[in-house]
């Protein structure tokens, strides 16, 4: 196995089923790689975002839970978020639950796929690394703008 960069149109990715000959079967291999890598950017928002709306649909329940009287001195409602802005439910346990194994679940998928494209960085084609190099700067160019869009409620920002 080389293990020098080189700039072939034959390689054998992940599988022995993927078995690319030619500059056609490249390109397709390139593109399918630089999709998987999109993907993996988007996961990483997506779990970013589900465990923000998490942590504050906990984090409504403990305002919920703060007095309501105000006094002149400082309250616990002034440094809190606006009342009318806490408009998510506190989690039961069944729900943290459900929302535990579906982390879980992504954290699998995200590490297999990061490996998944690892391996494929590895097989040392500058096409296949040049893909992921570009899957991942379009991946991480779409989606963090719509990170930083969403608010915590997953509503658009007004």
């Amino acid at each position: 196995m080389q293990m020098t960069f080189e700039a072939s149109s034959s390689v054998k990715l992940l599988f022995d089923l993927w078995d690319v000959h030619g500059p056609v079967g490249m390109v397709l291999s390139v593109f399918v790689v630089l999709l998987l890598t999109v993907f993996f950017e988007i996961l990483k928002v997506w779990r970013v975002w589900l465990s923000s709306s998490s942590k504050l649909a906990q984090s409504a329940s403990a305002y919920a839970a703060a007095p309501s009287g105000r006094t002149e001195s400082c309250s616990v409602l002034d440094a809190s978020p606006s009342e009318s802005s806490l408009t998510s439910q506190p989690l039961s346990t069944r729900n943290r639950w459900l929302l535990h194994i579906i982390q879980t679940c992504l954290h699998i998928l995200q590490v297999t796929l990061g490996y998944m494209l690892m391996l494929c960085v590895m097989s040392y084609n500058i096409w296949i690394f040049l893909g992921v190099i570009l899957g991942s700067a379009l991946g991480y160019f779409i989606s963090f703008p719509l990170l930083g869009q969403m608010s915590l409620y997953g509503q658009p920002k007004q």
